[in-house]
């Protein structure tokens, strides 16, 4: 007899993070900022006193409690995770029945759809509008006559960099008894937070990374902020040790100290605002059809060679994401590396193959 494969796993592919060594990597949306030379010497002495023989707190209760004074939120409404995806799976798990609705819209992260697969929840995709817009009426149309029973998006997003503001997203929250998964990855980049609203709502969850605008994607850490209800079940859901203690003693000193916060974010703004009067510039001068308004550290643009570009790029060393034959995402890098990118860009758009 021969094991057969589940119908569900049958069309699994692993994540496809792109391999290989580049001078310039600007395809992930990672900081190209690190803590303090002081900051990475108290991270690797707080590393280097943890009892690696013991299992780390469960609750993650020092790095939980740190995150939320950074952010002015009580620590009861904060759990932890193995990054963001762990707290995306664990949520789909833990408050849907299998067969109950999902929906998500286009373009969104991928990985908001692969997991419902493995859940075995139906997923619905709406289309957004001009200029990746989100439709707040569309979307609660959807959800009645779907009855859809969680709604999960980015705001802004990955990997349209466009956002949402704060009284559009909070009419969606209102106007559903659905469960709301807000992804504010990138919010720190942005002012249209519901994060200190959280606790008004009984179907709001809203997930926080320290990846992006605190630079320790390395760490993989991510936060789920709920009313102490939905926390008190994801804590009961999730396994019991999901954060090892290494990340959370080294991610507790980033997030004691509130110059990240306040500085880390208006620094890679700055990068993405060179980047993006770059990329402006193509597109007056014909060389792209468009680029995004970005409330992100990253760059979302559109044009007709972009396979053609990603590939003659990635030969020169400079790696950027792509999307299709027609989209690329580029990270806001340093200055150095903006400049690379745009000369690069600007070359090889006007002297095709």
């Amino acid at each position: 007899m021969s094991y057969v494969l589940a119908p569900k796993t049958q069309a699994f592919m692993p994540y496809d993070p792109s391999e290989g060594t580049y001078r310039i990597r600007l395809d992930a949306n990672e900081s190209f900022l690190l803590p303090t030379q002081e900051d990475r010497l108290k991270m690797a002495a707080a590393a280097a006193d943890v009892a690696l023989n013991r299992y780390p707190d469960p609750l993650a209760s020092e790095v939980c409690a740190a995150f939320a004074r950074l952010y002015g939120l009580p620590q009861e409404q904060v759990t932890a995770g193995n990054g963001s995806d762990e707290l995306i799976s664990l949520i789909l798990s833990s408050f849907l029945q299998k067969g109950e609705k999902v929906l998500t819209l286009s373009p969104e992260f991928s990985m908001y759809r692969f997991y419902t697969t493995i859940t075995e929840t139906p997923c619905i995709t709406l289309e957004k509008g001009e200029g990746f817009r989100i439709d707040p009426d569309a979307v609660l149309e959807t959800i009645r006559r779907e009855s859809v029973r969680l709604l999960i998006f980015s705001n802004p997003c990955n990997p349209t960099s466009v956002g949402l503001e704060r009284e559009e997203v909070r009419r969606i929250v209102e106007g559903t008894d659905a469960l709301i998964v807000l992804d504010e990855a990138y919010m720190d980049f942005w002012d249209q937070s519901l994060l200190s609203e959280v606790g008004q709502y009984d179907n709001l969850i809203i997930l926080k990374t320290v990846s992006k605008a605190l630079g320790m994607a390395a760490l993989r850490l991510g936060f789920a902020v709920a009313n102490p209800t939905l926390t008190g079940i994801l804590r009961a859901a999730k396994s019991p040790y999901n954060v090892n203690a290494v990340t959370q003693v080294m991610a507790a000193v980033v997030l004691e100290n509130p110059t990240y916060y306040e500085i880390y974010p208006q620094l890679l703004r700055q990068s993405r605002e060179m980047l993006m009067d770059g990329l402006r510039r193509l597109q007056e001068e014909g060389l792209i059809q468009w680029v995004c308004d970005s409330r992100t550290n990253f760059a979302f643009l559109q044009f007709e060679r972009a396979r053609e570009m990603y590939e003659e790029m990635k030969e020169r060393g400079i790696l950027v994401r792509l999307f299709g034959d027609n989209r690329m995402r580029i990270t806001a890098g340093t200055e150095a590396e903006n400049r690379e990118v745009l000369e690069t860009l600007r070359f090889l758009l006007r002297h095709p193959r």
